[in-house]
């Protein structure tokens, strides 16, 4: 197949998925496999780019084109390459998480999560393989709506308030923020097909107008979740387990900080910022978000918000390192979108095993549950350890190469905070480890064993990727150098 029919296909795969998936609705086995095939079918359109985008072909694919430099269209670069590896591949073992949790919870609608879920990696496909800032804000737009019934699925008050707060941050951000700043981009440049270099390059404006526009779109991306932007991930906790795995690991989140990447190297350039001092202002909010939100992490008990607060910190270390605009650091934040969805979703997984098989939610709650878990337990060990950044979790690797960065280009404010945050993951990461395994059960707490094999299955993979990952690096990182500039 050429490059424009597997785009084509990774659009299409999951929408007429959706489709299949609400018509075999009345059987649960068929559409569950239904789900399955069509999550395979996708990673294998996406992995038919890959070699063609590693050699330095751009496949591109034009749907519609009103006026010139205005159109939906999509191009394979090699950010977006890394970006819909990671969203399909994981989509495969979340489907597989997904049938024990469904099931083992007796949740309700299970059919129109699978739909949703499905059309929402429809979104994740249109946002990481755009080829200019429409495609990229229509397929943004259309990924917070079709995960908002995700986000409700459950239908009480606390899951309607939940969404209503998702909602309102995420439309709020990008109507009132990020679509102008859009407008004002292409007032600027006449055009919004993403350039290397930057589309305002040659715009002429000075460091502080370039400075306040790059403010209104990285506050306009509610998706990354830069504080104060940042509440409609935490309320979004409302929603199922593999949801929450959906929206931290793969597509909502890294939809988010994906897009502050792309805005930095693709529509103001990392030269034309760094020349002027736009993005002076950047570490600050970042590092600080950093910090804030591994504070409120390590006080939180209820486990679900405790890695809630952890992603919201998580994120902007993508935001700090691609605002130090030196080529390593850069490349560090795109390795970073990959590194945490792995470490994240296994994670989020062995919490939706603990409540399917204990139906405990708190952190004090735990004691002892490594026992009777080791595999789920195991598997947390591994995830945290990689959002701590210790070797030989995938982790450790962008994290490493955030520190050399920020070494290597003096900045040391930044290296202290890398290095205060690490401190902090391990602070709210290892006393859940540490209960889990060294301290006993509590009396009167019911016998239980593992949850459903598909569950620990699933989560059992995406540890071993967790611990495998740094030793077979070569694609996600040459991915990674390729989006700074880099060579392979």
């Amino acid at each position: 197949m050429s490059g424009a029919q597997l785009i084509a296909a990774a659009l299409l795969v999951p929408a007429v998925g959706a489709a299949l998936i609400a018509a075999a609705g009345r059987w649960p086995n068929l559409r569950e496999t239904v789900t399955l095939a069509t999550s395979v079918l996708l990673f294998a359109a996406v992995l038919g780019l890959l070699p063609g985008v590693l050699d330095g072909e751009r496949p591109q694919l034009i749907l519609l084109e009103k006026f010139p430099g205005i159109a939906i269209a999509f191009r394979v670069e090699p950010l977006g390459m890394l970006f819909a590896l990671v969203a399909s591949g994981l989509w495969i073992v979340n489907s597989v998480y997904s049938i024990g949790y469904m099931r083992g919870n007796d949740e309700p609608h299970q059919t129109r999560f699978y739909v949703c879920f499905a059309l929402a990696l429809v979104a994740t496909m249109g946002v990481a393989l755009a080829s200019n800032l429409l495609t990229l804000f229509l397929f943004y737009e259309l990924l917070t709506l079709v995960t908002w019934p995700l986000v409700t699925h459950h239908g009480d008050e606390k899951a309607r308030s939940g969404g209503r707060v998702y909602l309102g941050v995420l439309l709020g951000t990008s109507m009132g923020l990020l679509l102008p700043a859009i407008i004002a981009t292409w007032a600027l440049a006449g055009t919004l097909e993403f350039t290397p270099g930057g589309i305002l390059r040659d715009a002429g404006l000075s460091g502080a107008a370039l400075g306040g526009l790059l403010a209104v779109y990285l506050f306009g991306i509610g998706k990354a979740a830069l504080m104060p932007v940042h509440r409609w991930l935490p309320a979004a906790m409302v929603a199922p387990t593999p949801v929450s795995a959906l929206l931290h690991a793969v597509a909502v989140v890294k939809a988010g900080v994906f897009t502050v990447v792309k805005v930095v190297v693709y529509v103001f350039g990392v030269d034309t910022l760094s020349g002027v001092g736009a993005a002076d202002w950047l570490p600050a909010v970042a590092g600080f978000t950093i910090l804030a939100a591994s504070i409120v992490a390590l006080r939180a008990d209820n486990l679900k918000r405790r890695l809630a607060y952890s992603t919201v910190s998580q994120l902007s270390y993508v935001v700090l390192a691609t605002s130090l605009l030196a080529p390593l650091s850069v490349a560090a934040a795109a390795l970073h979108i990959a590194t945490h969805a792995v470490g994240k979703i296994t994670l989020f997984f062995a919490a939706g095993a603990i409540y399917t098989a204990s139906h405990k939610s708190e952190v004090s709650q735990l004691d002892g549950i490594g026992r009777r878990m080791p595999w789920t337990m195991g598997a947390f060990s591994i995830g945290a350890l990689s959002l701590i950044g210790i070797p030989p979790a995938a982790g450790f690797l962008s994290k490493w190469l955030m520190f050399q960065g920020a070494a290597i280009e003096g900045h040391w404010m930044v290296f202290a905070v890398l290095g205060l945050s690490t401190i902090l993951n391990a602070a709210y990461f290892l006393p859940i480890v540490h209960a889990a395994f060294l301290r006993e059960p509590r009396p009167g707490d019911p016998a239980h064993g593992e949850a459903p094999w598909t569950m620990v299955a699933a989560m059992s993979v995406t540890a071993a990727a967790t611990l495998v990952l740094p030793f077979v690096a070569s694609v996600p990182l040459g991915l990674a150098r390729s989006v700074a500039g880099l060579s392979p």
